[in-house]
């Protein structure tokens, strides 16, 4: 990890930056923002963000990001999206800030219960999804799916 921490900070910054231009108003979207939170960040949050980019590419912008993150991904969690052709080998957990929140418009927590802030005029959706944490690769399996379904359905709702 060490290894690899001025580029992971280089694009955490990067990527903060432009969260404060669309929270600020500075940088325009064309398509929703969409935040992906859980308590890790190394499990079912990162999932959800890249199957959601991996059904909607180009259709929406997706980040994610963990109520206390932890240090790596869940590799069970790299080798299930693995199997549908979707890479998160390069994600790496991110912690929950005001300025991610600020620019999202649709905010999806999977157990990370009250330590999620809530913004007026965002739309927040809670998922009951399992933590993949310590599960059975089945488990794992079983926990990609369903969080395929539900964003399969988000996307629907959007009308993407």
């Amino acid at each position: 990890m060490q290894t690899y921490l001025p580029i992971l900070v280089r694009r955490y910054a990067t990527e903060l930056l432009a969260a404060k231009a669309q929270a600020d108003g500075v940088s325009s979207r064309s398509v929703p923002e969409l935040l992906f939170v859980c308590v890790h960040n190394a499990g079912r949050s990162q999932m959800a963000a890249a199957i959601a980019e991996h059904l909607a590419p180009g259709r929406v912008h997706v980040r994610s990001a963990g109520s206390a993150p932890t240090g790596e991904l869940n590799p069970q969690a790299i080798a299930v999206l693995a199997e549908r052709g979707i890479d998160l080998s390069t994600a790496y957990p991110k912690p929950l800030t005001d300025t991610v929140l600020r620019a999202a418009d649709v905010v999806v927590t999977m157990g990370c219960g009250d330590t999620c802030p809530v913004l007026p005029g965002k739309r927040y959706l809670d998922w009951d999804v399992a933590d993949p944490d310590g599960a059975t690769l089945d488990a794992v399996r079983d926990v990609r799916d369903d969080l395929q379904r539900r964003i399969i359905a988000l996307l629907r709702d959007l009308d993407l």
